[in-house]
């Protein structure tokens, strides 16, 4: 099973969008407390709270409680826009998670540091942009996961 950790995510449209790609792909969602919103938001309804029912999804406290979690995953690689690997030239296997930060804020330091030598990043050509919408990254990563496991 692939796994998609959310830290922290700010902006409930991204959630939602996020929750029903992991509905249809059968991928767990964990999601890394504080929320910048609560999970009945309108906003994150319209955009895929209706799959909520077929998401298999788990709520951690902090990055603490998660790490400690039986469910958490085997090994975790975190997308950033401050590395220097591309998401393709990894091998994922089952059992990973793919670990995206907040919307405004990415990731703390203290993370980079714990997850240095497992950071990707979603090269992109236009280097005045900053990223791209995380539910977008989201969707590139789960899907070279999926292709990478599919065709083992």
């Amino acid at each position: 099973m692939l796994h998609i950790v959310l830290f922290n995510p700010e902006i409930p449209q991204n959630t939602g969008n996020i929750g029903r790609l992991c509905a249809i792909t059968e991928t767990r969602l964990h999601l890394i407390h504080p929320l910048g919103f609560t999970i009945t938001d309108k906003h994150l309804k319209r955009s895929g709270m209706d799959y909520w029912h077929s998401l298999d999804v788990h709520h951690h406290e902090d990055w603490d409680a998660f790490k400690v979690s039986p469910s958490a995953p085997k090994r975790l690689w975190l997308f950033t826009t401050k590395a220097d690997h591309a998401y393709w030239d990894v091998r994922y296997a089952d059992g990973d998670g793919l670990v995206f930060g907040s919307e405004g804020h990415g990731v703390p330091d203290w993370l980079h540091t714990e997850l240095e030598g497992h950071r990707l990043t979603i090269p992109h050509k236009n280097t005045q942009l900053r990223s791209l919408n995380l539910s977008t990254s989201v969707g590139i990563a789960t899907y070279e996961a999926i292709r990478q496991l599919t065709v083992e």
